[in-house]
């Protein structure tokens, strides 16, 4: 059973979505978000954690989330400001919370401003530049995938960033020197859409792999803060932000199964091992 809320926040009108047990079972909800991706993400997931009250919502901007603050840009501490609002409207008291990708990002600035929001947090594969040892190379890779974006659109972008996306170790000479990624050979569309609105290849999520953690501020919280990294994400550049920012924080990443989208089945592209993840996200969560 799944039930749609709407939530006026500041400059948003927020949709989350409460599935399985409700809320006055008593049991502590798990809250799952990511960015850009919106809640249809999870779906897969969702149906593997029907035994207890699962949150999913589309942050500001995104899916059925609607913004009226006049910008595009997508940024940690306002998104955590809405999943904040969303908490306190559950009225259930502190959740626990798995945060994938940019939503990881956000799960990190919520426990820093609101460090009683969240019993467990599980931060999977936070793609924060700035912890990495090779930080401004990964700018200026991301940059210029930015480039790339405007200067050829959405496939030759998309192909540029399954190319980086799949670079195992630090940003070097070898890997600016290739040459551009053909969207054929990854069966994106060759033609130029126009558009230049993707949150992902667009900088409107900078403000997103730009952020530092604020390690004094969650280590100080009340909060089990986990960082989590796929089994298959090896060296990429997921792999080393997440195991950076666990040493930030003095642990070694916890290894969930599969890859970056480990937990989706057939949402968005290349699918994981959802049933496998759901089984590691109880253990882990205990």
């Amino acid at each position: 059973m799944s039930t749609t809320h709407h939530l006026a926040t500041d400059g948003a009108d927020i949709v989350y979505d409460v599935h399985g047990r409700p809320l006055a079972d008593g049991l502590r909800p798990l809250v799952l978000i990511g960015q850009p991706m919106d809640a249809s993400g999870f779906s897969t997931l969702v149906g593997y954690l029907e035994d207890r009250t699962v949150v999913t919502y589309d942050p500001r901007g995104l899916g059925r989330s609607t913004r009226s603050d006049g910008r595009t840009d997508h940024t940690p501490e306002v998104q955590a400001e809405d999943v904040h609002a969303v908490i306190e409207a559950l009225g259930s008291g502190p959740v626990d919370l798995f945060g994938s990708s940019g939503g990881a990002v956000t799960a990190l600035a919520l426990v820093a401003a609101h460090p009683n929001d969240v019993v467990t947090l599980i931060a999977h594969e936070p793609p924060t530049i700035p912890v990495l040892p090779d930080a401004a190379a990964a700018e200026r890779a991301r940059n210029s995938l930015t480039d790339v974006y405007r200067a050829r659109g959405w496939g030759a972008a998309m192909a540029g960033f399954i190319v980086q996306t799949g670079w195992q170790g630090e940003f070097t000479d070898e890997y600016f020197a290739q040459p551009p990624a053909d969207p054929a050979q990854f069966g994106m569309p060759t033609e130029d859409d126009g558009k230049r609105d993707d949150p992902l290849l667009s900088d409107r999520s900078w403000a997103i792999s730009s952020y530092h953690p604020n390690v004094e501020a969650l280590k100080a919280a009340p909060t089990r803060t986990l960082i989590a990294v796929g089994e298959e994400t090896g060296d990429t550049f997921t792999g080393r932000t997440a195991r950076a920012v666990a040493a930030l924080l003095g642990q070694e990443a916890t290894v969930f199964p599969s890859h970056h989208g480990g937990f989706m089945g057939g949402e968005h592209g290349y699918a994981g091992k959802p049933e496998a993840f759901a089984t590691r996200l109880r253990e882990v969560l205990g």
